[in-house]
């Protein structure tokens, strides 16, 4: 008799559902979260297992990690992909469960990639680097804001990234706002030295593999973004096409249509965030040093809007990194910018 098991996977508890074959349920029960407590409810099926379905949440990790050592098969789902039944009247985490475990029995199972554990650390940290990459820049705007509103200067980033406490008691002849330019300084600052902390940790620890090496040749991509897009990629061969990994880029729209008109839209979040970043930081600084990617975006900008343009831009780089890490040659614009 072949088993399978599906967790619904919560922050302080899951619940376990185990059917067999013909979709008799064999085992229900909420559980803490706590390994040995999931251990012990699956011992009894590990014999006749097929697959052990968990939900792809926040807090994964340890549950597939655990799992995994001790010989369970694992499958990761895909809750954006899971459509149930709309006309169900009722749903709960045990249904949930056997839902998981009756599509991996079916083979429908909508499946999340398992990155791998021994790079998973460098590839979250690398995420916190951009955390503290966005706060920066929020401090940034603040304190350019606050010049331009109280003393009329237009001050650009380069500038505010060099300005220091003395610098600031030049501009400033309140006390109030001198100590909120000061405390904008400090935290920029601050936050400079942690990324730079950060970007000589990776890079002392991980090197580019040689599918990715060529990611160097596209114009915005420097050492970092080709690592954070390395990371995130993992294995490019789970791509099947250019597409899906545009898709998963969220560099493509999520409109649905009907008879050429846009009815509604579809998951906006759905895919890699921090993917989306790169590319679109690779698509600014693109602009700056390709006379292909300037000419494109000036030719959006004047269809669209600079929005747009710069999201066009990292589509055409996102496709192009696609087939650079496929089949590992040189970026070559005219075949990019026909």
């Amino acid at each position: 008799m072949q088993t399978y098991s599906g967790i619904d996977l919560h922050a302080s508890n899951n619940y376990v559902g185990v059917i067999n074959d013909q979709d008799q349920r064999l085992y229900r029960k909420r559980l803490p979260n706590r390994l040995d407590s999931v251990l012990a409810a699956l011992e009894p099926f590990k014999e006749s297992l097929e697959g052990v379905v968990v939900e792809s949440t926040f807090n994964w990790y340890w549950l597939v990690d655990g799992l995994e050592e001790h010989g369970y098969k694992l499958h990761l789902a895909n809750p954006s992909a899971i459509k149930q039944y709309e006309g169900l009247k009722h749903t709960d985490d045990k249904w949930d469960s056997f839902w998981l475990a009756h599509m991996l029995r079916l083979n429908i199972l909508p499946e999340g990639y398992i990155y791998p554990k021994e790079e998973r650390p460098v590839r979250d940290l690398l995420r916190r680097r951009l955390l503290f990459v966005k706060h920066r820049t929020a401090h940034i705007l603040s304190l350019q804001s606050m010049i331009s509103r109280n003393l009329g200067i237009q001050m650009s980033c380069r500038a505010i990234k060099r300005l220091d406490q003395e610098a600031l008691e030049s501009l400033f002849d309140s006390p109030h706002l001198l100590l909120a330019a000061k405390s904008n300084i400090a935290v920029i600052h601050f936050l400079k030295d942690r990324i730079a902390s950060i970007e000589k940790a990776v890079k002392s620890h991980i090197k580019l593999r040689d599918e990715f090496k060529y990611l160097l040749t596209v114009p915005g991509i420097g050492d970092i973004l080709a690592l954070t897009i390395m990371l995130e990629v993992g294995d490019i061969a789970r791509f099947p096409k250019v597409g899906d990994y545009s898709s998963y880029c969220r560099c493509v729209k999520s409109e649905r249509l009907s008879n050429g008109k846009k009815k509604d839209e579809n998951n906006r979040k759905n895919g890699n965030r921090y993917l989306s970043w790169a590319y679109v930081e690779a698509a600014n600084f693109a602009i700056r040093f390709s006379p292909y990617a300037q000419a494109f975006y000036q030719r959006e900008m004047a269809k669209t809007n600079g929005i747009v343009a710069i999201k066009a831009l990292g589509n055409k780089l996102a496709r192009a990194s696609y087939y650079i890490m496929r089949d590992q040659v040189p970026y070559d614009p005219k075949k990019l910018f026909r």
